[in-house]
Formats: structure tokens, C-alpha cells, sequence
């Protein structure tokens, strides 16, 4: 705002460079411009001052769409003054000149103003739309309506004032419609949701099985893998203990046939020995045959000599020697009676 001191009889008025000062005297327009620096009698002067740079004014309010349904509107009018001079007649825009402070309040003015425009634009829009198609396009549909309806306004243009952007924040339903349009959403959200658990679970529940088939595949596997092994070591048990028995067999057979050679053997030695010993027992009683008796006598004597062993003393009696003799005779030829005359 300005700055403004006060001396003797007159005043000075310091204004910044982003406001337009306006000094009226007696109901007309003397003097005029950005950032002034003035002197003024307070008597006989008005002054209003109209601020240049570029302000904002926020909007909120709440519209209905076509289907009868409530939409909140919020957003941003961004604009500037481009004639001083016509916007202060239009709004009153003079000081206090103890102050330097606005009398009334004419920025707020001029923001009911704006927004009763951008409500106006924003109503029509919502009263050609659906809640739906109006919350999926609002914002960007919204904006260039409100941008083309407010830039081509002809109360502004008159007013020397000028939009220069429109933000538009949000295109909302109420709470109970929000919250009733979610539901599908959510619903599918959680149908989805539902589905995919469930395609899990059957995708783990077929894990499962296949993995089961896999272990009961192997557990087949390895029974037939282990019938087969019974089979092979019972076949190979088999097959040993055939080939034992047949070692034990061929052992057995050579063993018999080796007795038997032996056992022929041996008889055939016996045989021979016994040949051997008839021919020399034939041979000695052939030579027996021809000795005298007494000759006879001395070699029974020294057979029976050799039979008894170391005798110290001997005493042969006819009773002893007759029988002896006898003995040996009957080998040589007939048997002789025990007693007879030799």
C-alpha cells in the first residue's frame, strides 16, 4: 500500500511500482501513474490506488450434474488489471489518506466477482454432463471451458480486468457417491484379487499333485528297480548255488572216481600181492616137499625160535614138538594126526 506522511497543510503520498495511483481533485482525474510520489492537499483530494501485478483467487462451490447428482468444483483464477483507470470507476479502489489503506474492500469485491463467473461456467458445464463422464473429463474439460468463458467475458473486458490462467484443482463427487462409486472398483479389485488367489492356490493344488506324481512315479520306479535286483540276486543265488553244486558234485564225482581207482588199486595190488605170496607160499612148500623129515624138524624149530622172541631156556618134549611139527606139515602135505609116528 502506500506510504503516505503527513506535514503542514499537505501530505506526500510514496506508492510502489506494482499499484496505479489515481489523484482526483473536485470529481475529476489530474494526475495518473505507476509507482507515484506526490504532494496533495487532503481536503480537496481523492486518491485511489489499483494494484497491477498478477493475483489469484481460489473457488470452491458445488454444482449438479445431469443424472441429479452433487459435484464440488475447486480450483484457481489467476488474473491482472490491464486498465486502471476503468476497473476504479467500476470498483472503489480510493484510500484512506492517514492510512494509506483501502476504504472498502475492493480485491475481495473483485473475487466474488470472478467467482460468481467461474461458478456460472462451471454450472452450465455440470448441467450438460453426467457425475461419471464429468469426474473422468472434468478437470481438463472444466479448465478450457472456464479459460475460453471467462477470457471472452465481456464484464471483465469492460472492467479493464483479464484472465489470465484457470488451474482447475479437483472435480469431486460428495463423500456417500464417492464412496458409492468406489464399490465397484473395489469390488472388481477384490474379485480380481479373489481370482488370482484362487489361481494360485489351483496352480500350487497342481504342484502338488504333479510333484505327487512325480515321488509315486519314482516310488514305482524304485520297486520295480528293486523287484528286478530280488530277481537278478535271487537268479544269480541261484545260479551260485547251482554252479556250487555242480563244484561240489564234480568234486564229489572226482572223489568217488578217485576212490575208486584207488580202491581198484589197491585190489589189484592186493590181487598181486596175494598172487605173490601163493606163487612163494606154492614155491616154499614145493621146496618143503622134498626134505628130509629132519631138515623139516630144524626149520620149525627156528620158525617157532623167531615167533617167541629172546628165551633163555628151552625145553622141547616130544608132547610140544610133535603137535608143532604137525602144524607145519599139514602146509606141505596132508595133515598129519596129532600123536602118529613122524
Amino acid at each position: 500500500m502506500a506510504e503516505i506522511r503527513s506535514y503542514p497543510f499537505s501530505r506526500h503520498l510514496r506508492s510502489n511500482q506494482s499499484t496505479q495511483t489515481l489523484l482526483y481533485k473536485k470529481g475529476a482525474l489530474v494526475r495518473e501513474g505507476r509507482g507515484l510520489a506526490l504532494w496533495f492537499r487532503p481536503l480537496t483530494a481523492a486518491i485511489a490506488e489499483v494494484p497491477l501485478d498478477d493475483r489469484e483467487v481460489t473457488f470452491l462451490f458445488r454444482g449438479r450434474t445431469a443424472d441429479f447428482q452433487e459435484a464440488v468444483v475447486q480450483g484457481v483464477i489467476a488474473y491482472r488489471v490491464v486498465d486502471a483507470k476503468q476497473l476504479a470507476e467500476r470498483i472503489d479502489f480510493t484510500i484512506n489518506l492517514e492510512r494509506g489503506t483501502w476504504n472498502r474492500e475492493p480485491l475481495e469485491q473483485l473475487s466474488g466477482l470472478l467467482t460468481q463467473l467461474a461458478q456460472e461456467v462451471s454450472q452450465n458445464y455440470l448441467a450438460q454432463s453426467d457425475l461419471v463422464v464429468a469426474l473422468r473429463q472434468g478437470v481438463d474439460a472444466l479448465r478450457g471451458r472456464l479459460t475460453d468463458g471467462l477470457m471472452a467475458d465481456a464484464l471483465l473486458a469492460a472492467m479493464g480486468v483479464e484472465v489470465t490462467a484457470v488451474r482447475v484443482a479437483t472435480v469431486q463427487p460428495t463423500a456417500e457417491m464417492d464412496k458409492a462409486l468406489q464399490t465397484p472398483t473395489r469390488e472388481s479389485l477384490h474379485q480380481q484379487a479373489d481370482e488370482a488367489t484362487f489361481a494360485r492356490r489351483a496352480q500350487a493344488v497342481d504342484k502338488e499333485r504333479a510333484i505327487e506324481e512325480n515321488e509315486l512315479a519314482n516310488r514305482i520306479e524304485l520297486a520295480r528297480r528293486e523287484q528286478q535286483l530280488i530277481t537278478e540276486e535271487g537268479e544269480n543265488a541261484r545260479r551260485r548255488a547251482t554252479d556250487e553244486a555242480d563244484a561240489q558234485r564234480i568234486v564229489t564225482e572226482a572223489a568217488a572216481e578217485k576212490r575208486e581207482i584207488l580202491s581198484r588199486a589197491e585190489a589189484q595190488a592186493l590181487e598181486l600181492m596175494e598172487k605173490v605170496r601163493v606163487a612163494f607160499e606154492g614155491e616154499r612148500l614145493d621146496a618143503f616137499r622134498d626134505l628130509p623129515p629132519l631138515v623139516l624138524m630144524m626149520l620149525t624149530a627156528k620158525e617157532v625160535a623167531s615167533g617167541l622172541g629172546q628165551v633163555e631156556h628151552l625145553y622141547l618134549t616130544p608132547d610140544i614138538l610133535g603137535p608143532i611139527v604137525a602144524r607145519f606139515m599139514s602146509g606141505v602135505q596132508n595133515p598129519v594126526p596129532v600123536g602118529a609116528d613122524v
